[in-house]
């Protein structure tokens, strides 16, 4: 277990080098969130050991998870504390976590909504495993004079976290907006959505010393999808191909030329796609093989070719003697 399972280990050495001054950054791939019910049998052990943790388990792999349940409520300080021990075997892991949704989404938090979230954040920034605080606006969130304001409001509330802003309508594709973040040192979110109308397109742009990286599919039916029978997590039921990941690759290698720490999280959650193309993203990356879950191989297997242990499992059909 541990040391990040081949995961992106290496991968400084294995960037090539201008000069000494131009050394890359580092570079963390993983998944947004761990706790799914689908991802049990796929990409978790069907069968549990006593004490299984699913944040434990990720951290053999990659050397990065988002926290999302962070957006839905604040964190509570004694999750936090057992969540720098489950990663404790990874010695280069770093958690990025999401800003609760009332700063973004709603507009409301208060000061005790402000204390509320900065006593978990603040667990593991002293842990040393806080890589960045999210601050993710929908695509409703368009540039006005008054959402300029607020969201200069919010970096200066936040201020000693290292904060990364991820806008998803065009409006704020423009230099004023980037100026911005470069002078608050905040990070800005290079995204990949679906591109319906307005859609912010894809970029490999850094602000900040941390670089960021978001991959949400493309699902361009479900997306804006009203249908009340329509699952929400559809919206996330997309596999990236390798060549789609490509160009991806490339922007990762750009940003991490620019920023000391890159982050790239893959939010396509359902049914274990994030993982998968998390896996084939550091493939690129490093050009090593790499570890994989082994319940994962049975559900995908493209990993075969990237994967640097055979199946532990015995086929069903085993060969036959010579």
């Amino acid at each position: 277990g541990g040391g990040g399972g081949g995961g992106v280990v290496g991968f400084v050495a294995a960037m090539p080098r201008k000069s000494p001054a131009a050394a890359a950054g580092e570079v963390r791939v993983g998944p947004a969130g761990w706790s799914y019910a689908d991802w049990v049998g796929r990409v978790y052990p069907a069968r549990r050991e006593k004490g299984f943790h699913e944040a434990t388990y990720l951290a053999e792999f990659f050397d990065t998870i988002e926290i999302n349940t962070s957006f839905y409520q604040p964190l509570k300080p004694e999750f936090c504390r057992q969540w720098l021990e489950r990663v404790a075997a990874n010695p280069r892991f770093v958690f990025t976590a999401k800003l609760w949704q009332k700063f973004t989404h709603e507009g409301t938090a208060t000061a005790e909504d402000e204390q509320a979230v900065r006593a978990g954040f603040d667990v593991l920034r002293e842990g040393g495993r806080l890589g960045a605080v999210l601050l993710q606006f929908p695509f409703s969130f368009h540039r006005t004079a008054e959402t300029r304001a607020y969201l200069e409001g919010l970096l200066e509330r936040l201020r000693d976290y290292p904060l990364v802003v991820e806008v998803r309508h065009a409006s704020w594709n423009n230099k004023e907006f980037y100026e911005l973040l470069q002078e608050r040192g905040a990070g800005f979110c290079n995204i990949d959505q679906p591109l319906i109308g307005r859609a912010i397109r894809p970029s490999g742009r850094t602000t900040a010393p941390v670089g960021y990286v978001r991959m949400h599919g493309r699902r361009y039916d479900t997306w804006f999808s009203d249908d009340p029978e329509a699952p929400p997590e559809e919206r996330y039921n997309y596999l990236y191909s390798m060549e789609e990941l490509e160009p991806w690759a490339e922007r990762i290698r750009k940003l991490s030329e620019n920023a000391k720490s890159t982050f790239v999280i893959t939010n396509n959650h359902f049914q274990g796609k994030a993982v998968v193309n998390a896996l084939e993203l550091i493939r690129l990356l490093t050009g090593n093989k790499v570890k994989v879950p082994e319940p994962l191989r049975h559900h995908y297997p493209e990993l075969e070719a990237i994967s640097s242990e055979p199946a532990q499992e015995p086929t069903l059909f085993p060969n036959p003697p010579r």
